[in-house]
């Protein structure tokens, strides 16, 4: 991710958690995007971009923690998340990350993934990728 990027990250970051999380209060996203932003401009970020170079989406790291991986609507279902995964796969020996438990497509495409859960709670659940 360039610098220049923020801004088309950070509305990917908004529209998709609001899109996927009617279960949250959107007051939350708001809320608590500016922290996002301060975390996404720390953390490895890769981007898909298309052939005119528009952002379609990203994967933050920080370390082997998958902080987000989040694809613009249009974009969804060409396999882009799939893709990005790889490429944080062939960066590192396991992966972690957070997902809402009521987000079941998201458990979905993670478990199609390789991913396992390994803790759960009564909101969110822990998934572990081992290569």
């Amino acid at each position: 991710m360039k610098s220049t990027d923020i801004n088309r990250v950070m509305g990917i970051w908004l529209t998709t958690n609001l899109e996927a999380h009617p279960f949250i209060n959107p007051n939350y996203w708001y809320q608590n995007s500016s922290n996002v932003q301060n975390a996404i401009q720390q953390a490895d970020v890769y981007c898909s971009v298309s052939a005119n170079e528009r952002i379609q989406g990203f994967i933050g790291l920080q370390d082997n923690y998958i902080a987000g991986l989040f694809i613009a609507k249009d974009y969804q279902s060409q396999h882009l998340g799939t893709n990005l995964l790889n490429v944080a796969k062939e960066k590192h020996q396991q992966l972690v990350l957070d997902v809402y438990l009521e987000n079941q497509r998201a458990i979905k495409f993670y478990q199609q993934n390789g991913f396992q859960i390994t803790k759960h709670n009564s909101l969110e659940a822990e998934m572990t990728w081992l290569k």
